[in-house]
């Protein structure tokens, strides 16, 4: 794992170590790092997974089976910038699949995890100083479920 100065820590009931390799093989030039596992006595069964860490594209996360005290709510989610429709269909397919899919980009990961599956497109078009243009993108991309690079394009141009 790098430097980084913060890193995002997420709370799974058991599931930890099943959704630590599921994100490894979604995410390109990501790895496992130091792990801990449960001793005698401890809380969760003896061998089983505490704590993971893990590199996901270059951003390190941590992970720990803590119990079912805690789940995921959207009021967190992790945006994933894509610059093709390529990506956007990898990623969107591959974790929405046994999740959920929401509006705007937004979809719900089979663990509760919540992505934005978004292109950097989206925001320079949002943010055009021509009210008009970025008007439409916003009509164009509030009738989405998954982004769609060329419709939102298509909008900004008035095709």
């Amino acid at each position: 794992m790098s430097a980084q100065n913060i890193t995002p820590f997420l709370w799974f009931d058991t599931n930890a170590e099943e959704a630590v390799n599921f994100y490894l093989s979604v995410f390109p030039n990501s790895s496992l790092g130091k792990n801990t596992r449960w001793g005698k006595g401890g809380p969760g069964p003896e061998g089983s997974l505490m704590t993971a860490g893990f590199t996901l594209n270059g951003v390190d996360f941590a992970a720990i089976n803590g119990g079912p005290h805690f789940k995921f709510t959207e009021a967190v989610s992790f945006v994933i910038r894509c610059e093709t429709q390529e990506e956007i269909d990898h990623y969107w397919d591959k974790l929405s699949a046994g999740g959920s899919v929401q509006q705007c980009g937004w979809l719900k990961d089979k663990f509760g995890l919540s992505w934005q599956v978004v292109p950097p497109l989206l925001s320079k078009l949002l943010a055009d100083k021509d009210a008009e243009k970025s008007q439409r993108v916003l009509q164009a991309m509030m009738k989405m479920v998954k982004i769609d690079i060329k419709a939102l394009q298509d909008a900004y141009d008035g095709a």
